[in-house]
């Protein structure tokens, strides 16, 4: 049986290979999916299709994962955009094995190279 940390690695290799087909196989049937920072939920079919259309992707790369029991977390650094832009973004994503497949996933999303406000600056 996969561990939450196997799961966690196979989802994001897959994501880089746009074997876009081929998300669906790790997914529970009860898979949900929340993006904490806009509150939007999705099932697995929509986050599927989500991921294959977004415009522009290039690539995903693990920078960090930690695992416990049924739960793993990965921090990646996400190239691509609209009109071949060499965006960059960072996503936390947090899931949760059961029955082998993961069934739970959050992510939290943020721009890369944001400036910080002045007044958040160490004096």
């Amino acid at each position: 049986m996969a561990t939450a940390e196997t799961l966690l690695r196979d989802l994001c290799n897959r994501i880089d290979a746009c074997a876009w087909d081929t998300l669906v196989e790790l997914l529970h049937p009860d898979f949900v999916c929340r993006y904490a920072h806009t509150g939007e939920t999705l099932g697995g079919p929509e986050w599927v299709r989500l991921n294959a259309e977004y415009p522009g992707f290039q690539r995903l790369e693990i920078l960090d994962a930690v695992a416990s029991g049924d739960r793993a977390v990965a921090r990646a650094l996400i190239v691509g955009g609209p009109d071949s832009a060499d965006q960059k973004f960072q996503v936390a994503s947090f899931i949760t094995e059961r029955d082998g497949l993961i069934a739970e996933l959050t992510e939290v999303w943020t721009d890369v190279g944001q400036t910080p406000p002045e007044d958040a600056r160490p004096q």
